[in-house]
C-alpha cells in the first residue's frame, strides 16, 4: 500500500489541527497489515481475524431441550383435565435420535435431543408423575422449550465479520461451531524508542539534572497487546545523528515506529528534522490538544511513525487518542477508536477556547440514568502523572468549549483496561 507525502500544514510555524483533522490523518497514515497466520483457540485470544468464517453446521446442531422435563407431543393431550400420558423412558443429554411412541411421553434433560415426533417439553416444575405416568393440569404450547436447529446460527451463516478482535465469547462461537483454528492478522512489530540525554534508566543512581525514564515502561504496557509486539529500543540521547541513525534502523524492521521526546520546538528537539532527514514523510506536526500539542504522524520507509510529547501525561493522552488507533489499524481492526462513555460532570472548570483538553477524572457513582457521575483529579499537566493514575478515566472537553459547568454532559474515556 502507497502513501504518498502528505503537505503538512500543521507545522512549527502553522496552525495546528483540531484532534480529529490529526486522528483522521494518522488512520490514513496507516497500511493494514498484509500477513496472515493459522493459529488454535488456545492462541487466538485478542488476535484479528483475517477474514470471515462461515459455520459448516447450524449451531445448535439439532433440536434440543432447553431444559429438564418432558418430550411430548401436543395432540396426544386432547381432552379435558387433568390429561395423563405414560413415560416410556428417558432422552439424555449425548444420547443418539429416537422417536416418541404414540400416546406417551419421555423423560427428557437439558441438551438432550428431541426424540421424533415430539412438539414440546413441559418442564419438570410443571408436571406431575404418579404410578409411571405424567399428569398436566395444562397443556402445553407446540414448541415450548425446545431450542431448534440453527436459531442461534444457520448453516452456512457467517460467524464472524473480518477484523473483530477474537474475544472469549468470540472464540467459544468458533468451537460451538466445530472451527479448530482461526485465520489472524499478524502482529504488528512496534519499535519503540525515547530520546532525551536527559533520561535516566530505571535501577541506575540517578545523576543530578536527570529524571527516570516513565515514558518507556509506561508507553511500552500501553501498546503492548495480542495484536501488537513491541521492540524496545532503548533510550537515544539528544543527537541529530544517532536519532536519524535509530529511525532507519526501525524502519527496516518494524511496521510501527513510536517515539518519546525531541517533538517541541527547543533547540534539542531534533526528531522532526531526524525523520525528514531519513526520507520520512509527515502528516501532522502539531494538534490543538492540551497536553500533546507537539505530535508527529508520518511515515518512514514502509512503517508508520507516530511521535510522542516528552512530558509524560502528553504522552499518554496523544498515545490514547491518536498513536492506539492508529496502531489498531494497522493490526488490521475494524474498531479503532477508544471505548467512549457518556458521564455527569460534578466539578466546574474554566478552559481556554481552541484547543481539545484531555483531563483526568474519578467516579463517585451514578445519577438516575445510570451516567458516572465525573470528578476533575487536579488539572491535566502534561507532566504530572499522579492524577491521572488515581483515576478512573479520562474526560475530552471540546475545543470550543470555555467553561465546564457541573451537570453538563461530557465524553469519556475509562481507564484501567486496554481501550
Amino acid at each position: 500500500m502507497s502513501h504518498a507525502p502528505v503537505d503538512c500544514s500543521a507545522g512549527r510555524a502553522g496552525a495546528p489541527l483540531s484532534l480529529d483533522a490529526a486522528c483522521l490523518r494518522a488512520l490514513a497514515a496507516a497500511a493494514p497489515m498484509q500477513g496472515i497466520e493459522t493459529v488454535p483457540p488456545a492462541r487466538a485470544p485478542g488476535r484479528v481475524l483475517a477474514r470471515p468464517l462461515h459455520t459448516p453446521i447450524p449451531l445448535p446442531p439439532f433440536d434440543n431441550a432447553a431444559m429438564d422435563g418432558y418430550a411430548l407431543r401436543c395432540a396426544d393431550l386432547a381432552g379435558p383435565s387433568p390429561r395423563t400420558l405414560p413415560v416410556a423412558g428417558a432422552v439424555h443429554a449425548g444420547d443418539g435420535p429416537v422417536s416418541l411412541p404414540a400416546g406417551a411421553a419421555l423423560r427428557i434433560l437439558t441438551g438432550a435431543p428431541v426424540p421424533h415426533g415430539a412438539d414440546a417439553v413441559v418442564m419438570q416444575e410443571r408436571a406431575k408423575l404418579a404410578d409411571g405416568c405424567l399428569r398436566l393440569d395444562n397443556a402445553p404450547r407446540p414448541g415450548a422449550n425446545i431450542r431448534r436447529a440453527g436459531e442461534d446460527i444457520g448453516q452456512g451463516a457467517e460467524l464472524l465479520a473480518t477484523g473483530v478482535a477474537l474475544t472469549p465469547v468470540r472464540i467459544g462461537l468458533l468451537a460451538a461451531a466445530g472451527l479448530s483454528e482461526a485465520p489472524v492478522v499478524a502482529r504488528v512489530r512496534v519499535a519503540l524508542l525515547s530520546t532525551g540525554s536527559e533520561l535516566a534508566e530505571l535501577g541506575t543512581p540517578l545523576a543530578p539534572g536527570h529524571i527516570y525514564n516513565s515514558n518507556r515502561a509506561m508507553i511500552r504496557a500501553l501498546l503492548e497487546s495480542p495484536f501488537a509486539e513491541v521492540s524496545d529500543r532503548g533510550r537515544i540521547p539528544d543527537d541529530p545523528g544517532r536519532i536519524e541513525a535509530a529511525l532507519r534502523g526501525a524502519a527496516a524492521e518494524a511496521e510501527v515506529i513510536v517515539t518519546t521526546g525531541g517533538m517541541s520546538a527547543g533547540d534539542a528537539d531534533h526528531v522532526p528534522g531526524a525523520l525528514r532527514a531519513a526520507e520520512g514523510d509527515l502528516a501532522v506536526l502539531k494538534v490543538a490538544l492540551r497536553p500533546g500539542k507537539p505530535l508527529a504522524v508520518g511515515r518512514i520507509g514502509g512503517a508508520l511513525f507516530m511521535g510522542l510529547p516528552g512530558n509524560p501525561y502528553a504522552a499518554l493522552v496523544t498515545a490514547l487518542q491518536i498513536a492506539l488507533p492508529a496502531i489498531r489499524r494497522t493490526a488490521g481492526l475494524s474498531e479503532v477508536h477508544p471505548a467512549a462513555r457518556a458521564g455527569i460532570a460534578e466539578f466546574c472548570h474554566d478552559k481556554r477556547p481552541g484547543r481539545t483538553e484531555v483531563v483526568p477524572v474519578r467516579s463517585l457513582g451514578e445519577d438516575g440514568l445510570g451516567r458516572p457521575r465525573l470528578d476533575l483529579l487536579g488539572p491535566g499537566a502534561s507532566a504530572r502523572l499522579a492524577p491521572v493514575a488515581a483515576a478512573d478515566g479520562l474526560a475530552i472537553l471540546p475545543a470550543e468549549c470555555a467553561h465546564v459547568a457541573r451537570g453538563d454532559l461530557l465524553r469519556w474515556h475509562p481507564l484501567g483496561h486496554r481501550p
